[in-house]
């Protein structure tokens, strides 16, 4: 009787509201009520800090908490994800909008979400693992230093003469206007960032932000402190979300916005993903990664749409959301509708707010993010080549922009990659039992096999492609035999490249009157080649199973040959 064998379920592309809605109870949802006011409360001064961050007015910030957040909560594939503005986009985000307009960032963002639909519909969830931690790494410290550089204008009080975008350029700034330091702006900073520091240790349940922002705004207004606020800088609006749309959308607009739409994409799967998986270990659940991409998508959709900025996963929102009790998206869904109420009730507040304590808080969110632990590890215990995919990626993003670090970093660990494998991969003639230790050990060893006299056994190890093809290109120069017999027990994928190289051995083999036997081919090898026509130019009959038949058949020829 055949044994059956249980395929994996396929992932459902249904969201996990409707799922976990099935056994809801009152006590749950007091919980998830709960959950979602703490995490509205400590959304509020992150969504204004990072719209501050991306170069936009701080109602957008709040604006994204409330559309983003309860669209993915709604449609997501996450029990617990909590979504909004988060520091990985301010850089990206204030780049557009500095050269592109709003315009422009709606449009990239409309087509970033689309993007998102799409790689959801097409199950590339599975797919973004793919992407090195090293990359994930690199690029996230060096968001974090571009947060971090942004900040210090405001922190210090200075007064700039230019208005630089890139962060090289607003390092140069920094020092050329070090003079105009405003003190009561610094002090203010430092009481901030004191508070958000301290505070913590102190009292956990009531978020750091929010102390520091309501210390900050009662220091500046009742001490008439020479202080910027967000209402001296930015005209404050308590109108909900409404629908926008682009003004200028020309075909020539959109092609030219691609790359910044890739990106969005691209960052806002990855750092949703990590956020599911961060929170999924927390919860003991498992989330649909490719639903959640399509709520992702659709969710900034709708952002853009309804005055928005790029939104994505929130990792420090969602784990405390966790650590609150939520845990049905019910949560998300009350963060959304409890930032909305104070948004038309308390936002015209928001402009007591002074700017040094928004970068002090911007200062804890690039410090929280940086992951300078992970680097210190991996600087400690990885390989040479990751910790230059690192470094290449971090440097990339300070000095060009997130597209440049990424793609530099991909192709950078691809090439490493290929290199390792080509280094592992080697193939060999056995001629006598010094060329290899493990003849006792192995029970297949060819020293334990009895060859043929005019028989030569040649075995490959390892991935054939490209990259490693010189290792057995020119291997075969002695032509006194009749069999060669190539051993692929242990080369478990094979490119068009490998299959090439094969070929021409085997031509090489026939103008020498030399027959060639394949022994045990893998599955993935065995595809590529019957593909290629190989097999039926080799003949079915000459790929054999075992090394044991394929002597045997070695032992038939011969003896076929000597008898004529």
């Amino acid at each position: 009787m055949a044994e059956h064998v249980q395929k994996p379920t396929e992932e459902k592309l249904k969201p996990k509201l409707f799922s976990v809605m099935k056994g809801y109870n009152k006590e749950q949802a007091l919980k998830d009520i709960v959950a979602g006011i703490i995490v509205a409360i400590i959304a509020l001064p992150l969504s204004i800090a990072l719209a501050l961050a991306s170069g936009v007015g701080p109602e957008q910030g709040l604006y994204t908490a409330i559309v983003a957040g309860f669209l993915v909560s709604f449609l997501g594939g996450s029990r617990v994800q909590i979504a909004g503005p988060t520091a990985a986009f301010a850089t990206i985000v204030a780049g557009i909008v500095a050269t592109e307009g709003m315009d422009g960032l709606i449009i990239s963002t409309i087509m970033a979400g689309i993007i998102m639909i799409v790689m959801g519909c097409c199950k590339f969830g599975a797919l973004l693992k793919y992407i090195p931690g090293t990359i994930t790494t690199g690029f996230t410290f060096g968001i974090a230093v571009t947060i971090l550089v942004g900040q210090i204008k405001d922190f210090l009080g200075l007064t700039f003469q230019n208005s630089p975008i890139e962060t090289v350029d607003k390092l140069k700034e920094i020092v050329l206007c070090i003079g105009t330091i405003n003190w009561q702006a610094l002090l203010v900073g430092v009481i901030s960032l004191a508070v958000l520091i301290l505070w913590p240790k102190k009292l956990e349940k009531i978020p750091a932000s929010l102390i520091a922002v309501i210390v900050g705004a009662a220091l500046v207004k009742l001490t008439d402190m020479h202080v910027n606020t967000i209402g001296d800088l930015y005209t404050i609006s308590n109108a909900p979300p409404h629908f926008t749309l682009p003004t200028e959308l020309t075909f020539a607009r959109i092609r030219a916005l691609v790359p910044n739409a890739f990106t969005i994409a691209i960052l806002a799967a990855v750092e949703s993903l990590l956020s599911c998986v961060v929170s999924d270990g927390m919860i003991g659940s498992k989330h649909r990664s490719n639903m959640e991409l399509i709520a992702q998508g659709i969710a900034n959709i709708g952002s853009a749409l309804f005055g928005g900025i790029p939104a994505t996963g929130a990792i420090a929102r969602t784990a405390a959301n966790v650590k609150n009790g939520g845990r049905t998206p019910i949560a998300g869904m009350v963060h959304s509708i409890v930032v909305l109420i104070i948004l038309v009730v308390l936002m015209p507040y928001a402009s007591l707010i002074p700017m040094p304590t928004i970068a002090a808080i911007l200062f804890i969110v690039a410090y929280n993010m940086c992951g300078w632990r992970n680097i210190r590890n991996t600087v400690r215990t990885a390989p040479k080549s990751d910790i230059a995919v690192l470094f290449v990626t971090l440097t990339f993003t300070v000095i060009f922009d997130l597209v440049v670090a990424i793609g530099v970093g991909l192709v950078l660990a691809s090439l490493l990659f290929m290199k390792r494998m080509a280094d592992v991969t080697e193939a060999h003639t056995w001629v006598d039992a010094s060329d290899i230790d493990d003849e006792e050990t192995d029970p297949d060893s060819i020293f334990l096999k009895k060859i043929p006299p005019r028989t030569r056994v040649y075995e490959i190890n390892g991935p054939m492609f490209f990259a490693a093809v010189d290792k057995y290109k020119y291997l075969l120069h002695d032509w006194d035999i009749d069999i060669l017999c190539i051993r692929m027990r242990n080369v478990p994928a094979i490119d068009a490249t490998g299959v090439e190289a094969l070929m021409r051995i085997v031509k090489r083999c026939e103008k020498h009157n030399v027959q060639v036997i394949f022994s045990h081919v893998n599955e993935q090898p065995m595809r590529a080649m019957e593909k290629a026509g190989f097999i039926e130019q080799v003949g079915k009959e000459n790929f054999c199973s075992h090394i044991d038949t394929a002597l045997e058949r070695a032992a038939a020829l011969e003896s076929a040959k000597t008898a004529k």
